[in-house]
Formats: C-alpha cells, sequence, structure tokens
C-alpha cells in the first residue's frame, strides 16, 4: 500500500518518508519541499526495480567503484 509523510521541524531540512506498494520504506531529506515531493514519485515509479535487484550487490559494487576511483586519484585504499 502506497503511503508517504513530508514533515519539517523549525530550522531542519524536510524529512520525507514513503511506502511503496511492496510495503518498503525509504526515507531522506532534502532542503526544499518540491524536492521531498519529486523524490517520492521518483521511487514509486522505480519501485519494480528497486524491489528486483539484490541491494547487497548493488552495494558491493558501488563500493569497489569508489576503490577504484581513490587508487586511480593516488587515495589512500578503503581496507
Amino acid at each position: 500500500m502506497r503511503d508517504f509523510k513530508i514533515t519539517r521541524k523549525e530550522g531542519e531540512w524536510y524529512h520525507a518518508v514513503v511506502t511503496d506498494s511492496y510495503g518498503k520504506v525509504y526515507d531522506n531529506y532534502f532542503e526544499h519541499a518540491h524536492e521531498a515531493n519529486k523524490w517520492i514519485y521518483y521511487i514509486w515509479e522505480k519501485e519494480d526495480w528497486f524491489n528486483s535487484v539484490n541491494s547487497q550487490e548493488l552495494l558491493a559494487n558501488a563500493i569497489a567503484e569508489l576503490a577504484r576511483i581513490d587508487e586511480e586519484n593516488n587515495i589512500r585504499k578503503i581496507i
């Protein structure tokens, strides 16, 4: 069941929480309300993809890519 909530405390950024059709909950922070709104629609548009990929594999690939970029720029290796 899709659902969302955008809240903001005085002096803080907007906090967006969205639930997709699969019941998976995402949250993020934004400086502007329109950015939060746009992100909610993005999550809903991509929910089939998000729920069909292996998130651990995506994370491992992202870390490996960052390590490669650091090595190319002679930055200390990630251990």
